[in-house]
């Protein structure tokens, strides 16, 4: 239970889901008077539906015919059974019980947007989860005219993705909007081919802004995202999300739903973000991030409660460092764990994932003012990005992510469910680093560090300035269910 408890909270660190895709109080009493407030003018209403309705097809009129179907095929490998029959099993070959590998051919659907064009070459933007696997793309414009398509490069971390196809023929592009200039309860239409149903045009509101999926679900996390009750349905993942001028500014990606089907809950990748995915594509033929080389997380009082105080922040928005890579462009800036980062290139943070998207829009090479906060006193630092490697790359770095660990507030409830005395005072190791010098050094989820270097850290701000005072290694003494124990990390 208590581990269940450490890894959900480690989860929110790594800052009935459904990709929308290939088909596979108040109570009333007395009160005293109150000043009168000022009142709100009505909003305008338009002088007649018609002319809504004038508006709605003049959109869809302009906005079809950018707007595709995607059809796909991937070749699946399957081991089966060598059977000629069902006797086989009991009397044939036992080699042949332990089956072979067959391929069968995967169909999926989706929907892009055209959106660029270079000579006979017209590019397609749509989701990773579309066309990623595919082996075999068909693209087929709103006037029922077939291309055969390529995937030129993949952006999984927006899942989002260009495809072209050649033609001599000329064809309209889609306008794109300005996803920054959306505000809830704006108009939008959503427009693409669910369930196979080719231009499908739906109609809805700006639900919500600056949506995130979970850390751990299958959809991208490196973008925020637009919800819309437009209804999305399988199908339309790639197609259009479009406002009252006919703009693009957003592409339809996941719905949430129980049963898989629209349910009001739409998702969409703002255009503002996939704006640089087409340009790298486009230019370099692969998306190119900056790299800070560090690990975030929002100082959320639910895992930190106090610690805001503790690190004079306030209410200001930011990223809380955890880990610094060895060697990476924060390292080299002087940038610490336990630094709470206000602000990069001028662009003040909202939160950690904010920090993420800021970062990896980012051009590297190039320097940026760094503005944070380090043991409650401003402090502004400059930086040149680097650009970020693939996944699996980062992950073998974890030998220099220090210090490798997560510790967060030692509260009652854990303090019970650990049986630990009310003496035992320190923060609480609520994740560990694979391969990293805190997991080589044997530190483990659950550890309450109650030393660093002979000095007391009841608390986590004390925690960071001792750990980032010392010199060299650091000898950790820590509470350890019963016993008290002592490691060293080598730094």
């Amino acid at each position: 239970m208590t581990r269940n408890k450490l890894a959900a909270a480690a989860a929110l660190s790594l800052s009935a889901l459904y990709l929308a895709a290939c088909s596979p109080a108040f109570s009333i009493g007395q009160r005293e008077p109150a000043t009168a407030l000022p009142v709100r003018q009505p909003v305008q209403v338009p002088e007649s539906l018609e002319q809504i309705q004038y508006s709605f097809r003049g959109v869809a009129e302009a906005v079809l015919p950018v707007v595709v179907e995607i059809n796909t095929e991937e070749v699946v490998a399957q081991r089966g059974p060598r059977f000629q029959s069902p006797w086989d099993f009991f009397f044939g070959n036992p080699e042949n019980r332990q089956g072979q590998e067959r391929e069968f051919r995967q169909p999926g659907l989706g929907s892009g947007v055209l959106v660029e064009r270079e000579g006979n070459k017209v590019y397609v933007l749509t989701n990773n989860h579309v066309v990623g696997s595919a082996d075999k793309i068909n693209v087929r414009l709103h006037d029922e005219r077939e291309f055969s398509g390529k995937l030129v490069a993949a952006d999984p971390r927006r899942d989002l993705a260009v495809v072209v196809f050649e033609t001599r023929e000329q064809l309209p592009l889609a306008s794109l909007g300005d996803s920054d200039r959306l505000a809830v309860g704006d108009l939008v239409l959503a427009v693409g081919n669910p369930f196979g149903f080719e231009s499908t045009v739906t109609m809805g509101i700006i639900s919500a802004l600056g949506r995130r999926a979970d850390m751990g679900a299958s959809v991208a996390t490196l973008t925020d995202y637009i919800q819309t009750d437009a209804a999305i349905n399988p199908g339309n993942s790639g197609g259009a999300l479009v406002n009252l001028r006919g703009e693009v500014v957003g592409i339809n990606t996941w719905i949430a739903s129980q049963t898989g089907s629209n349910s009001g809950l739409g998702f969409a990748v703002p255009i503002n973000n996939a704006r640089k995915t087409v340009s790298d594509i486009l230019s370099k033929g692969k998306v190119e991030y900056g790299w800070l080389g560090v690990s975030i997380n929002n100082l959320d009082d639910r895992l930190f409660p106090g610690v805001r105080e503790q690190f004079k922040v306030g209410d200001q928005g930011g990223a809380f460092v955890l880990n610094v890579y060895k060697g990476s462009p924060a390292f080299k800036a002087g940038v610490q764990p336990g630094d709470y980062v206000l602000s990069i290139g001028g662009q003040t943070l909202r939160n950690a994932d904010q920090l993420t998207q800021v970062v990896g829009n980012l051009a590297a090479g190039k320097d940026y003012e760094l503005k944070l906060m380090r043991g409650g006193s401003p402090l502004t630092l400059s930086i040149r990005l680097a650009i970020r490697e693939e996944e699996k790359e980062l992950a073998a770095q974890n030998k220099n992510l220090w210090p490798g660990l997560f510790v967060g507030v030692l509260t009652d409830d854990l303090r019970k469910e650990l049986k630990l005395a009310d003496k035992v005072r320190g923060p609480i190791i609520t994740a560990v680093w694979e391969n990293s010098p805190a997991a080589v050094a044997g530190l483990k989820q659950g550890d309450v560090v109650l030393k660093v270097n002979d000095t007391e850290v009841p608390s986590v701000f004390e925690f960071y300035q001792e750990l980032n005072a010392a010199k060299k290694d650091v000898m950790l003494r820590l509470q350890r269910e019963d016993n008290e124990v002592v490691i060293g990390l080598v730094k």
